[in-house]
């Protein structure tokens, strides 16, 4: 029997939503810097456990996510976990985000939701009725709407201080980039990139996303190909796992950089892309830009101060690649230790004030 690993969290709920029938966890990793904040996903899993795992990969990444952005906030996710083949109607899908406010209720405030992959600022609007603690709602409902034009904006301002790591230059237009997934994110930055004169190879499960790539003068490649076309950089924009040991082995690029949550399979996938000459931007510094809008908005900050903070990541990003070398480690262990300095941080200073 395998060892069960160390559980970290601070809290977690998983019950059968009474009016939807469907295994929903809220998963609070950690209230150390403020409320816990991270989105819902809806997705499918072959069993409802493979969906708790999920939530409890996800929320920890997010206090790491939340921590290195500088924000006064926790991590926490939600997931709604589908059985493989379901059709959710609109009706057990309004029951599901009831059944998910009901969780998130239960916290007291100290985790906050938002979308996330398979859901909408719109389903925010149903979660709502049965709890404050929501973020992320439609603009013209008063809330910070959309997120993902700040998280591609953060991405985007995280491909320089990549280049500049990987090639000594920051010159878009000199270098190819793979684009594997082209949702609102990863098409918000496919046009971003193209308007900068990179070389695109597009790819989406959805095959009528090619339409973008016709648009933006790319390559479209098929969604097996991703992994292995020669490019100078892979821009991992859709769910995460992807970059297996046997997938960095024969990764064809020099850099990876990109807005999917926890592209690595494993940990240890850091370690291999850095044995390989290949620069990696770790995803929960790249992929901050929207937890920075949401937190900003709720904030009451303006567009301009949080654009700033977008922007931003540019440095911390930077500021990681340099601790990296300096210390000897990777790129990924020096966003780990940056997120842990601040947390360790926080915890020292309640220990002092009680």
């Amino acid at each position: 029997m395998s060892a069960i690993p160390e559980f970290t969290h601070e809290r977690v709920l998983t019950s059968i939503g009474a009016r939807s029938d469907v295994v929903i966890t809220v998963a609070l990793h950690s209230s150390v810097l403020g409320p816990a904040l991270g989105g819902c996903r809806m997705w499918t899993y072959p069993t409802w456990a493979d969906g708790q795992a999920d939530a409890l990969r996800l929320s920890s990444a997010m206090t790491l996510k939340n921590a290195a952005a500088g924000l006064d906030a926790g991590g926490g996710k939600a997931v709604i976990a589908l059985p493989m083949g379901t059709h959710i109607d609109a009706d057990r899908r309004r029951a599901a985000l009831l059944d998910l406010g009901d969780l998130v209720e239960a916290l007291d405030g100290r985790y906050r939701t938002a979308e996330d992959v398979g859901t909408t600022e719109h389903d925010m609007l149903v979660v709502r009725e049965r709890t404050e603690h929501v973020v992320g709602l439609p603009a013209e409902n008063g809330g910070a709407g959309e997120p993902a034009g700040a998280t591609a904006l953060g991405v985007y301002s995280s491909i320089a201080p990549t280049l500049e790591e990987a090639f000594g230059s920051d010159d878009i237009a000199a270098r190819s980039f793979v684009i594997s997934g082209l949702g609102q994110v990863g098409g918000r930055l496919a046009r971003m990139l193209a308007g900068h004169g990179a070389t695109l190879f597009l790819t989406d499960i959805d095959g009528r996303k090619q339409q973008l790539a016709d648009d933006l003068g790319a390559t479209w490649i098929a969604p097996g190909e991703a992994l292995t076309t020669p490019a100078d950089v892979l821009v991992p924009a859709g769910l995460g796992g992807i970059l297996t040991d046997e997938a960095i082995e024969a990764l064809p690029v020099r850099a990876v950089v990109g807005p999917a949550n926890n592209p690595l399979a494993e940990h240890s996938g850091a370690a291999r892309l850095a044995e390989r000459g290949i620069v990696y931007a770790p995803d929960f510094v790249v992929n901050a830009g929207g937890v920075i809008h949401l937190q900003g908005m709720a904030d009451g900050m303006q567009w301009p101060a949080i654009a700033e903070r977008l922007t931003g990541i540019s440095d911390t990003l930077r500021s990681v690649f340099t601790s990296a070398r300096q210390r000897g480690i990777t790129p990924l262990e020096a966003a780990e230790a940056l997120a842990a300095e601040r947390i360790d941080a926080a915890r020292g200073h309640m220990t002092v004030s009680a």
